[in-house]
C-alpha cells in the first residue's frame, strides 16, 4: 500500500512539469495570436490611412486641376471678348469704305454715262476759221486710240487702261482729248485703289488743263479719293475748293450734296 502512495506521488510529480510545460505553450501561442491580431489591426489602420491620405491628395490634385481648367477658361473667354471688339472694329471699317468705293463707282458711272450718251461734235463750216489746236476736233486716229483705250477702262483692265491712256498722250499730246485721257488715268488708278496715283494724275490734269471741262471732275475724285483714304478734312477742303472755283458744274452740285451728308454724320 506504501508503494503504491509512493508510486501515485512519484507520478504526480513527474507529471507536473509537463503539464506546467503545456500550460506556458498555450499562453505563448495566446500571447503570439494575440499579436499577430495586433499587427493585422495595425496594418488594417495603416492601410486605410494611407487609403484616406490617397484620397485627400487625389480630391486636392483635382480641385488644383479645375482651378487651373477656370483660370485658362476665363483666360480664353477675354482672349474671344478682344477678338470680337477687334472684329466689330474691322467691321465697321469694312463698311465705311464699302459705303466710298460705291461713292467712287457712282461717280465713275456716272461720267460714262456721260461720255457715252454726249452727241457728236457738230462739224465746222466751211467759212468757220479753224479752231485752235488744243480744241479741234480729234482725227479718226485720235479717236479710235482714246476709245480703245476708254474700252480697256470700262472692262475693268485698269493697269492697260492707264498704259493706253498714258500712249495716247505721248502720240497726241496737244489732241482735245488730251484733259480725258488725263482724268481717265487717274480714274483707273482709282480703279487699282493706288489712290496717292489717282490724285497725282487729276493734280496733273488741274495743273495743265485747268479750263478743262474734265477740271471739275477731276476735283470731285481728288475728294473721292481722299475721302477713301480716310482724309476727311482734306476731301472737305476739296470739295469747298471745287464748289468756289467751279460753281456752276454738276460736279459742285455733287459736293454740295457730300458736304451735306458729311454734316449730318
Amino acid at each position: 500500500m506504501r508503494r503504491l502512495a509512493l508510486f501515485v506521488l512519484l507520478a504526480v510529480a513527474a507529471a507536473a512539469p509537463a503539464r506546467a510545460q503545456l500550460f506556458d505553450d498555450n499562453e505563448a501561442r495566446r500571447r503570439v495570436e494575440l499579436l499577430r491580431q495586433q499587427l493585422e489591426a495595425y496594418k488594417k489602420s495603416v492601410d486605410e490611412r494611407m487609403t484616406k491620405a490617397e484620397s485627400i491628395a487625389q480630391a486636392a490634385a483635382d480641385r488644383s486641376a479645375l482651378l487651373d481648367l477656370a483660370s485658362q477658361i476665363d483666360a480664353l473667354r477675354g482672349e474671344i471678348a478682344k477678338m470680337r471688339g477687334q472684329l466689330e472694329v474691322i467691321a465697321n471699317q469694312a463698311d465705311t469704305a464699302e459705303a466710298r468705293q460705291k461713292q467712287l463707282y457712282l461717280d465713275i458711272d456716272t461720267r460714262l454715262r456721260k461720255l457715252e450718251t454726249a452727241p457728236p461734235p457738230a462739224p465746222a463750216a466751211e467759212t468757220k476759221p479753224p479752231a485752235p489746236a488744243a480744241e479741234a476736233e480729234p482725227s479718226p486716229g485720235e479717236a479710235k486710240a482714246y476709245q480703245a483705250a476708254l474700252d480697256q477702262f470700262k472692262l475693268g483692265n485698269y493697269s492697260l487702261a492707264v498704259a493706253a491712256m498714258q500712249g495716247f498722250l505721248v502720240t497726241y499730246p496737244s489732241s482735245s482729248l488730251a484733259a480725258n485721257a488725263q482724268y481717265w488715268i487717274g480714274m483707273a488708278h482709282s480703279g487699282q485703289r493706288d489712290y496717292k496715283s489717282a490724285i497725282a494724275a487729276q493734280r496733273k490734269l488741274l495743273t495743265s488743263w485747268p479750263d478743262s471741262p474734265k477740271a471739275p471732275d477731276a476735283m470731285l475724285s481728288i475728294a473721292s479719293a481722299q475721302e477713301t483714304m480716310g482724309d476727311r478734312a482734306s476731301a472737305r477742303k476739296t470739295l469747298e475748293e471745287l464748289i468756289a472755283k467751279y460753281p456752276a458744274s454738276s460736279s459742285a452740285a455733287s459736293a454740295k450734296q457730300r458736304l451735306a451728308a458729311s454734316a449730318k454724320r
